[in-house]
């Protein structure tokens, strides 16, 4: 009864596995599979794939009936969930002995009606692709209506659900019927592919709209404007690649991504879906990225499978208010055809594949996805938002890729669902930000001293894995290399300096010392304050000839370089837009600041607003609060989103940072000191109960069990503003009031900025605590940041953060001085070697030191023997861990003769590692001489029977250890069977 036992017991991983996609096709597929073979009769299926059922509740009804089918059923089941699944871990360990069971009966064919059952995998396969052909065979020999035919044809459905529905109904009309579908598929000579752009001429219109489009796209991708249009860079000279990952892991994807990578099929979790969604921070490089994808496609050197592009700005479609058919929004918002529109929508409409659209920032729609308004009809009018909503999710234009870029909070369950993959855009890499200095500065002399300035000064360097900080920093190089070393700390301190470049650039008096560049421009601050600060506040990014007069925005305020002209296809009027949204924030927080018209509660409320969201309240509470009567009753009808609480939050975190004891002679003369004094006291209150907040939500630990935190994205946005104040009592203060014993930051984007801040406040810690930053991008600059808190920790845990050795180097230099440091893991990085050297080094001047966790990295048999020469020197170390690394024979010997006579080691993992059975009886010795030794881990090695032999020998004269794990070694099934009766602490 294994099997079916295997059903019950590892039923949460095979739900997991079959609906984590959001798809229904693994679950149809491995139907498709069991019926096949016959394990599930007709009446079966239709009881488990009931429509309108969700998806979760159909799965369940399929375990619940592969288990009462008994153990034969049940292999078979796993079986077809590892042909579907291949790389799904952890679900079904019996597969092989069942996949010759699969071919054999799909071989045999009787009848063509039972044919399309024990061929319908491949059927489905074969059909998706040619799905009109055949419904036109079966209209033709009359066993199909033109109703029949679009029933099939339903746009809701996938082309493989289409190809389902196609075998469904043609079974239903007899044998007939089934052998006109058969005939079709078998005069098929290959499967009907898409046609590409390579192999085929487009017709001489629509040749004729692709050059024109290219061109338009070129024209607007090809310069990276400055200074609001006064000055232009060539994109070519100045783009720099960012660090794009998979959202996902995928087992054969390592390090970046490529361009290209974004668009291919490399890293696809759902393969029905047609939408990619690139993800990142304000100020990351989404926009830059799209633009150079575009430029790239333009001239023919990327994207060349499509043969026409079609970019969208959603800020701009914000400024759409029309309802808009599919033809009017792609024509009138990218390129208008000069004739035949209607032939050209058609062929667009017909070749869906050959065309791709991207959506810049839908972070910044004024409208939150959703999937609730349905749109099938591409010649029907609906507002925009609701086209766009209906392209991503395929009811329009199914088989159309689109690239969609978003800050992450804009991106919830229900979008996710309808992405064939996510990427992550990280910003710069160390190497990338060193590139982009040399490419901004023509003068390599003043480009190597801004990196040696940045060398010199690390919290400012991470603040350059930013794209728009780095090119911030790079404009004002001068004020940078004459301001005094590790004078700038903070975002705050790096807008301030290019607020100060932008005024001093224009000013008549550009040899003003001191403070005076701010006092000669507070009407132009005020003033721009406003509009940012009104347009924060109503989620509205490009402003009108009226919204400027309105607040009092001049020519020469516009002049300054802060504003440009927005690139508004669609309208002739001017429209203006901050250069980044992140500079309309900061322009909010200096009205926010300085302004004497400023509300007593706009500090509360602009912190509240993550309460707010906890509480499942919109942002619009706190907007409608500080909106006139008349802006309330212009933003009533719109739809309140989460996406506008992240710019808050950018705003807040300015504010903070504008109120810093080391910015206030800024203010002395801008603002009332009393004023000043009382949004101080405002901004620490707030900052105060936050964290307070997030303290008393921590629940009491289970009995013998350590007190832990894990902290939300809100947690570190308060670290953040704390950070900004650069005020050492608020951080201590915050402190004070946390008792954990382990504080959890894993999956909460933390980079180099958010370790900057963590390092400053968590230094203040009562007690030591473990610190777990898994699956994050701190990288080696983090790292360094981390250093300043290193004593207050007593683990570390660094999971999959692109961590290189230069990192490691660095750290463990600091974590030999700190008494309680103890443990820590750094498995998925990329550590090689080299960095054993300083691990070894660790272990020998460490007696304290308990666990070492390095697995999945780089390491071969020459790290292994160099920490073994540490090893032998510890007398403390109980966790060591090396999975996924490459040590072999050679460096699980020098491990063993190193570990043999330990006297403390409790667990050790070499699992696939390229461990034979020489390495196993070296290996041996560790439990013939180590009383301490519980567990052994030595799963996907290449260990054959006489290194199993020798482990068995010295397991009979050590009863301490609890277990050896071997699965998926070079053993038989027999030779398994036989030591496992042999001895039972051996796992197969």
């Amino acid at each position: 009864m294994f099997v079916q036992e295997l059903v019950l017991r590892q039923r949460t991983e095979i739900l997991n596995a079959l609906c984590s996609s959001g798809s229904a096709e693994h679950l149809e597929q491995v139907l498709d599979i069991l019926l096949s073979q016959g394990e599930l009769t007709w009446e079966d299926y239709q009881n488990v794939q009931v429509p309108g059922r969700a998806l979760h509740c159909n799965a369940r009804k399929l375990l619940d009936l592969v288990y009462t089918k008994g153990e034969d059923t049940c292999g078979l089941f796993f079986a077809a969930l590892k042909r579907v699944l291949p790389e799904t871990k952890g679900v079904g360990t019996l597969s092989s002995g069942c996949s010759s069971i699969l071919e054999e009966k799909e071989e045999q064919q009787n009848t063509c009606t039972e044919t399309l059952l024990t061929q319908r995998p491949s059927l489905v396969e074969k059909l998706q692709v040619c799905i009109d052909g055949a419904l036109e065979d079966l209209v033709t020999s009359g066993h199909f209506t033109s109703a029949d035919c679009d029933e099939v044809r339903l746009a809701i459905h996938t082309p493989c659900q289409q190809a389902r529905r196609l075998l469904d109904h043609v079974r239903s009309r007899g044998e007939s019927a089934a052998k006109v579908v058969l005939l079709f598929i078998q005069h098929q000579q290959e499967p009907a592919r898409p046609l590409t752009k390579d192999k085929w001429t487009p017709p001489k219109e629509v040749s004729k709209y692709q050059k024109k489009l290219s061109s338009s796209v070129s024209a607007q991708s090809c310069f990276l404007s400055t200074y609001g249009g006064t000055s232009h860079m060539s994109l070519d000279d100045i783009y720099t690649d960012g660090q794009l990952e998979l959202a996902h892991n995928c087992v054969d994807v390592h390090g970046s991504l490529g361009l290209e990578d974004i668009v291919g099929a490399l890293g696809t979790v759902n393969k029905e879906a047609d939408t990619v969604l690139v993800s990142g921070e304000a100020g990351g490089g989404k926009s830059t990225l799209l633009q150079r994808l575009h430029l790239l496609w333009a001239r023919g050197a990327a994207l060349k499978d499509f043969l026409l592009l079609f970019p969208f700005s959603c800020r701009r479609l914000n400024s759409e208010h029309r309802e808009l058919s599919l033809q009017e929004l792609l024509f009138q918002h990218c390129c208008w055809p000069d004739r035949q529109q209607e032939e050209i929508f058609q062929f667009i409409l017909d070749h869906p594949h050959l065309i791709l659209f991207t959506f810049d920032g839908l972070d910044e729609l004024k409208q939150s996805f959703t999937d609730e308004h349905r749109l099938c009809c591409p010649t029907q009018r609906a507002p925009v938002h609701i086209l766009l909503f209906n392209l991503i999710q395929g009811f329009l234009m199914k088989g159309v890729r689109k690239v969609v870029t978003s800050r992450p909070e804009a991106a919830g369950p229900v979008f996710k669902k309808h992405l064939c993959k996510e990427i992550l855009l990280k910003g710069f890499s160390p190497s990338g930000i060193d590139c982009f200095v040399r490419k901004h500065h023509s003068d390599a002399t003043v480009a190597a001293k801004v990196l040696e300035s940045l060398q010199t000064n690390t919290a400012l360097l991470g603040l350059c894995h930013s794209p728009v900080l780095c090119w911030i920093v790079s404009q004002c190089h001068k004020e940078l290399l004459g301001c005094g070393e590790g004078s700038i700390h903070t975002i705050t301190d790096v807008y301030l300096m290019i607020l100060q470049h932008f005024f001093q650039h224009q000013s008549s008096l550009k040899n003003t010392k001191g403070l005076c560049w701010l006092q000669e421009n507070l009407q132009t601050v005020l003033h721009l304050g406003k509009l940012a600060f009104d347009g924060i506040r109503a989620t509205c990014y490009i402003f009108s000839g009226t919204d400027l007069e309105t607040c009092g925005v001049t020519e020469k305020d516009i002049c300054m370089g802060f504003l440009m002209q927005s690139k508004d296809i669609s309208t002739h009027a001017q429209r203006y837009e901050f250069l980044h949204v992140t500079m309309q924030c900061f322009f909010a927080a200096l009205h926010i600041v300085l302004s004497d018209t400023t509300d007593h509660s706009t500090i509360p409320k602009l912190f509240e607003t993550q309460n707010m969201k906890q509480a499942g309240q919109s942002s619009r509470c706190f907007i409608a609060c500080l909106l006139s009567i008349d802006q309330q009753q212009r933003a009533s009808g719109e739809e309140a989103k989460a996406t506008e609480i992240p710019n808050l939050h950018i705003t807040a975190t300015f504010v903070s940072g504008l109120l810093s004891p080391r910015h206030r002679n800024l203010w002395l003369h801008c603002c009332p000191s009393a004023v000043m004094e009382k949004r101080i006291r405002q901004v620490v209150k707030c900052l105060s109960k936050g964290m307070q907040k997030h303290f008393k939500s921590i629940p009491q630990p289970v009995e013998g069990d350590k007190k832990s935190m894990h902290a939300m994205p809100g947690f570190v946005w308060l670290i953040k503003c704390i950070y900004e104040m650069q005020e050492g009592r608020i951080a201590k203060d915050a402190m004070s009031k946390l008792e954990v014993d382990h504080l959890k930051l894993t999956y909460c984007n933390i980079g180099p900025v958010e370790c900057t801040a963590l390092a400053y406040v968590l230094q203040h810690l009562r007690n030591p605590v473990g610190l777990q930053l898994d699956n994050n991008s701190v990288g080696d600059v983090g790292v360094e940041q981390l250093l300043p808190c290193m004593h207050i920790c007593n683990s570390l845990y660094l999971r999959n953060n692109n961590i290189t050795d230069e990192g490691i180097r660095k750290l463990l230099a600091k974590a030999i001085e700190c008494e309680n440091f103890k443990k820590i893991a750094l498995f998925n990085n990329n550590l090689t070697d080299a960095c054993t050297q300083h691990f070894s080094h660790l272990l020998k001047n460490k007696q304290n030191f308990v666990s070492l966790r390095l697995g999945n990295n780089n390491l071969t048999e020459e790290g292994a023997k160099q920490l073994a020469e540490g090893l032998k020197c510890n007398h403390s170390l109980q966790y060591l861990g090396l999975w996924g690394n490459k040590i072999g024979d050679a460096g699980a010997e020098a491990l063993a003769t190193a570990l043999e006579n330990s006297n403390t080691l409790v667990w050790l993992s070499l699992v696939g590692n390229g461990v034979g059975s020489a390495g196993a009886c070296a290996i041996a010795n560790i439990i013939k001489n180590c009383t301490s030794l519980e567990e052994l881990w030595l799963t996907e090695n290449c260990i054959t029977r006489s290194g199993v032999e020798r482990l068995i020998q010295e397991m009979q004269h050590n009863t301490h250890v609890k277990s050896v794990w071997l699965r998926n070694n070079d053993l038989s099934s027999e030779e398994v069977e036989e030591m496992r009766q042999r001895e039972s602490r051996l796992t197969f």
